[in-house]
C-alpha cells in the first residue's frame, strides 16, 4: 500500500454529516436570534430579553418571546445571505478539489513557508538586487501546493529538470522562461514548438537566430556560423573535436577506447589546420577521407604547432590498417559535415557571401535569441548544435570576466532542452556550478535519469544533479532506482496511529507514531501532470504546482506567435472561437492546446 493511500485515511462520511448538521443548527439558531434581536429594536418589543441566543430561540418556540413583525423580512435577508455564502463556499471547495491531485496531501509534510525563503519572490528579489540584476528575479519554478507560494530560481541558480515525455516541460518551463528572460537567450530542441511560440515575443527584444540545419522548422539558411571561428588554438580545436565525438556517438555505443581517442585527436589536428588556413570546415571532413595526405601536417608546422603536427603525422604515416581505422573513426565523428543541407549553415556560399555571420561574442552582449534545432539519428546536426551552444556560453563567460564582479549584469539564459539527444556537451557537469557565478543561468532538461547517464556516465550525471541549485522532478519517469533515491531525499513523516482492543469485558485504546514515506516510488512514478517536486539547496523538498504559459502574463503574445508560425495554418482556414484560458492549477485541456496553436489574438 502506497503512502498516498495511507494518508487518505481521514474523516469518514458519518463524521462529516454530523459536522454539517451541527453547523446547520448553529446557523439556524444564530439567524433566528439575529432576526429577533434586530426586529425587537425596530419594533420596540422584548426589551432586555434578547441577549441569550438559546433563550430567544426556545422562547419563540414556546411563545414566551414575541416574534417582531420586522423579524420576518430580516430573517429572509439573512437566509439569502447564508444561501449565497453557502453557494460560494461550495464552488470554492469544488474548484479546490478539482485542482488537487492524489499527491497533494503530501505537501503538508514537505517544505513550506519560511523553509523556502530563499526561493520565494522576496528571496529571489533580494538575490537579484545583490547581484545588480534589474527587472528579473529569476525563473519561475512553480507555486507551492501548501501555502500557495511562488518559487523562483534566482539569477545565480542553475536548474536541472528531469521529466518524462508529455508532462508539460515546454508548456510550464521552457516557454515561460524564454518569454521572461531579460537578456540574451539560447535554447536547444528537437521540435519547432518553442520556436513558434516565442519567436515573435523575442523579436521585440532583439534579433532571432534560428539554426535549423535539419530543416525541422523549415528555416532557410539566411545566415551562417563558422565553427572554425571558435578554433583559435590547439586547445579550442581539441574541444571542438570532442563535441563532434560526443555528438556523433550513440548513447548506448561501446567504441574502442584507442581508436576513439586517436580519431578525436586526428580530427582536432584537421580542424586546427583548416582554421589556420581560413578554409571551410568541410575541408576537415575531406581530409578524413584521404588517408596519407600530409597537407594538414605542413599547415600545422608552418604555423608553429609542431607537436600537433607530429601527432597528425603519426597517423598520416602510420601502419595502413591502423591508420585506416583511425581515419574512419574521425570521418564518422565529422560525418554531419558531408550533408549538403547542413554544410550550408556552416560554410560561406561563394567568395562574397551576403548572408550575415553569427558572432557568439556579439550575441552575448545584446538581447538576441538563438534557437538551435536538431534531432537524433542519421544525419544529425547534434555535434554542431553542441559546438554552437558551447561556443556561445564560453563567449558569455569570457565577456563576464570583464564585467563588474566577474559576472554578466544582465544574465544570459540557456535552456538546453533534449540535452541528451541534441546537445551532448561532455564537459557540462564540470562547468555547471561555475557558470552560475558568471551570470549564465542554464536549465538542462532530460526525459529520464538514464538519458543523462548515457551522455555523462553515472558519476557525471550525479555531479550535474548535485551542482544544480534547483533540481526539479516533473513526473513521467519509470526508473525505480532513481525514484527511490528521490523518495529518500523527500524523507519521512510521523503518522499518528490508534488501535483499540477489547477483551474480558474491558476496552483499551493505545496511540502511537509510525514513520511513513512522504512520497513513495509509486507516488513519484504516478505524479500527475501539473505537479513537480523541487529540490533546492538549503531547503527541504517541496511539492509545487506548475504554471503553464497559458496562465502567464505573455499568453496573448505567445498565442499570436503560434498562430502566425504554425505550419498547419492556411490563409483560408476557418477560425474557431478561443476558449477561456485555464486558471493556474487547472488541467490544460486538449481543446485549449489545439486552439491556442491555431487562433491568433484579436
Amino acid at each position: 500500500m502506497s503512502a498516498t493511500n495511507k494518508r487518505g485515511q481521514g474523516i469518514d462520511g458519518s463524521t462529516i454529516a454530523m459536522l454539517v448538521a451541527v453547523v446547520a443548527v448553529l446557523v439556524l439558531l444564530g439567524s433566528v436570534w439575529a432576526a429577533v434581536a434586530l426586529g425587537s429594536q425596530l419594533d420596540g418589543v422584548n426589551q432586555g430579553r434578547t441577549a441569550d441566543p438559546f433563550e430567544v430561540f426556545f422562547g419563540v418556540l414556546r411563545g414566551t418571546v414575541t416574534w417582531p413583525a420586522s423579524a420576518t423580512w430580516i430573517l429572509a435577508v439573512i437566509a439569502v445571505v447564508v444561501v449565497v455564502l453557502a453557494v460560494l463556499i461550495g464552488v470554492a471547495i469544488a474548484r479546490a478539489r478539482r485542482r488537487r491531485s492524489i499527491v497533494d496531501s503530501a505537501a503538508a509534510h514537505m517544505g513550506k513557508g519560511k523553509q523556502l525563503r530563499s526561493l520565494s519572490a522576496a528571496g529571489a528579489r533580494q538575490t537579484a538586487q545583490r547581484l545588480g540584476v534589474q527587472g528579473w528575479v529569476g525563473v519561475l519554478i512553480g507555486i507551492t501546493v501548501a501555502g500557495r507560494q511562488r518559487l523562483y530560481a534566482s539569477p545565480e541558480d542553475m536548474i536541472t529538470l528531469v521529466a518524462g515525455p508529455r508532462v508539460g516541460k515546454s508548456t510550464a518551463y521552457v516557454i515561460p522562461a524564454i518569454a521572461d528572460a531579460p537578456g540574451a537567450v539560447l535554447t536547444t530542441s528537437n521540435k519547432r514548438d518553442v520556436l513558434d511560440a516565442t519567436r515573435d515575443l523575442r523579436a521585440c527584444k532583439g534579433r532571432v537566430w534560428a539554426f535549423d540545419p535539419q530543416n525541422i522548422a523549415l528555416e532557410p539558411p539566411t545566415w551562417w556560423w563558422n565553427p572554425l571561428s571558435y578554433v583559435t588554438d590547439d586547445v579550442k580545436a581539441a574541444k571542438l573535436a570532442a563535441h563532434f565525438a560526443s555528438g556523433s556517438r550513440a548513447g548506448d555505443s561501446r567504441g574502442d577506447a584507442y581508436f576513439d581517442n586517436a580519431g578525436q585527436d586526428l580530427l582536432a589536428g584537421f580542424l586546427l589546420a583548416a582554421a589556420l588556413e581560413h578554409l571551410p570546415i568541410t575541408t576537415a571532413f575531406t581530409w578524413t577521407t584521404v588517408p596519407g595526405d600530409d597537407e594538414p601536417v605542413r599547415i600545422l608546422r608552418r604555423h608553429g604547432y609542431d607537436q600537433m603536427a607530429d601527432s597528425v603525422s603519426g597517423q598520416v604515416n602510420g601502419e595502413s590498417r591502423r591508420r585506416d581505422s583511425v581515419y574512419g573513426t574521425a570521418a564518422q565523428m565529422a560525418s554531419c559535415l558531408k550533408v549538403r543541407a547542413i554544410a550550408q549553415w556552416v560554410t560561406p556560399q561563394g567568395n562574397a557571401d551576403p548572408r550575415p555571420q553569427f558572432d557568439p561574442h556579439g550575441f552575448v552582449r545584446g538581447t538576441d535569441t538563438l534557437y538551435s534545432l536538431s534531432k537524433e539519428g542519421r544525419g544529425t546536426a547534434g555535434p554542431l548544435v553542441t559546438a554552437l551552444t558551447a561556443a556561445t556560453v564560453e563567449a558569455a563567460e569570457e565577456y563576464a570576466t570583464k564585467q563588474p564582479g566577474g559576472r554578466l549584469q544582465t544574465p544570459l539564459l540557456g535552456v538546453l532542452d533534449e540535452a541528451a539527444n541534441v546537445c551532448r556537451w561532455h564537459d557540462l557537469p564540470d562547468l555547471y556550478s561555475h557558470y552560475g557565478s558568471r551570470g549564465i543561468v542554464l536549465m538542462t532538461i532530460l526525459q529520464s535519469w538514464s538519458q543523462g547517464v548515457q551522455v555523462w556516465g553515472r558519476d557525471g550525471m550525479r555531479k550535474l544533479w548535485s551542482a544544480s541549485n534547483v533540481a526539479v522532478y516533473g513526473g513521467g519517469v519509470k526508473e525505480p532506482e532513481f525514484l527511490n533515491e528521490l523518495s529518500q531525499m523527500i524523507g519521512d513523516y510521523d503518522r499518528r496511529t490508534t488501535s483499540t482492543s477489547v477483551g474480558r469485558g474491558s476496552r483499551s485504546t493505545s496511540h502511537g507514531i509510525q514513520r511513513e514515506r512522504t512520497l513513495d516510488i509509486a507516488d513519484l512514478g504516478a505524479l500527475p501532470r501539473g505537479r513537480a517536486v523541487v529540490f533546492a539547496s538549503g531547503a527541504p523538498a517541496t511539492l509545487v504546482e506548475t504554471v503553464p504559459w497559458m496562465s502567464g502574463p505573455h499568453a496573448a503574445a505567445l498565442r499570436a506567435s503560434i498562430a502566425v508560425h504554425d505550419p498547419s495554418q492556411t490563409a483560408d482556414a476557418p477560425v474557431a472561437p478561443t476558449p477561456a484560458p485555464p486558471a493556474v492549477g487547472e488541467d490544460v485541456s486538449d481543446e485549449w492546446i489545439n486552439t491556442a496553436r491555431t487562433e491568433p489574438e484579436p
